[in-house]
């Protein structure tokens, strides 16, 4: 068999593991024999999420973690180490948006919150830096590991509204590839950073802006579609074969990239 893409007995840590997203990037790697380590703020969530993966005869833990304080992350780390004895690959993928970072169509510049935009830095950005500080240190140690970092459709080209969230990503686009380099020359080039760029998404975060309540599109999300050659968002799962390919031995050779799963969004321009 070819183990190319295998990321059996790999330990996984998965921060916004709870999010729609993360909860079924969890739910695949666990499928495919990794060990998933899921880092989020809804405990209740968790539990079952674990429960779940578990009654399907996978191996997961969850732990309370808030990625903007850097105690509570290292103490997430220490139980991982306990527990496991390594971290063999991070997934960032928690993060949001405030409604004060963001601009209605029927707003300006002058009405962003200078304290919501900051919030909205520090939560997709800070907290990025912070959970990857922590848990690098481990990869180091053992000289090898995978880091997947979470940007955005916005951090390609700016879309309209979510100013403070674009920023962010792109922001973590940018730390991506310059980390790429740092690790590779100051620690160990078997140690590989990248970030993955969803496209449109249905999650609990932007349902209600990309469809009414009976299903139907709302503007936003029909100018989303017009712009999707596939004509229809993603569905969670098909983030994972990206996911999977960029913490296994397939990627070996492969840092600093950022991989774009959007059914065509990036690519297509009226």
């Amino acid at each position: 068999m070819n183990e190319l893409f295998s990321v059996k007995d790999k330990v996984v840590v998965i921060t916004g593991g709870t999010g729609v997203l993360g909860s079924c990037i969890s739910r695949h790697l666990a499928s495919q024999g990794a060990v998933v380590v899921i880092l989020g703020r809804r405990e209740e969530l968790g539990a079952a999420l674990v429960k779940e993966i578990k009654d399907a005869g996978g191996e997961a833990m969850f732990l309370l973690s808030d990625v903007l304080k850097k105690e509570e992350v290292e103490q997430n780390c220490a139980d991982v180490i306990a527990k496991y004895g390594r971290v063999d690959a991070l997934l960032n993928a928690a993060g949001g948006n405030m409604p004060g970072a963001t601009i209605a169509p029927d707003g300006n510049f002058f009405d962003v919150n200078v304290e919501d935009f900051e919030k909205v830095l520090n939560l997709n950005l800070t907290g990025t830096l912070i959970t990857t500080q922590v848990f690098l240190r481990p990869m180091v140690e053992a000289g090898k590991g995978a880091i997947v970092n979470f940007t955005s459709m916005s951090a390609l080209r700016p879309l309209s509204r979510v100013m403070g969230y674009s920023a962010s990503k792109a922001a973590i686009s940018n730390f991506t590839a310059y980390m790429a380099n740092e690790i590779a020359t100051k620690f160990s080039p078997d140690i590989r950073i990248n970030a993955i760029a969803p496209g449109f998404f249905l999650t609990n975060q932007n349902r209600d802006l990309l469809t009414n309540p009976d299903g139907s599109y709302t503007q936003r999300g029909t100018d989303v579609i017009r712009q999707t050659p596939f004509k229809r968002f993603g569905k969670p799962e098909e983030l994972c074969g990206t996911i999977q390919y960029l913490i296994s031995d397939a990627s070996s050779f492969v840092t600093g990239t950022v991989a774009i799963v959007d059914g065509g969004f990036n690519a297509f321009s009226l």
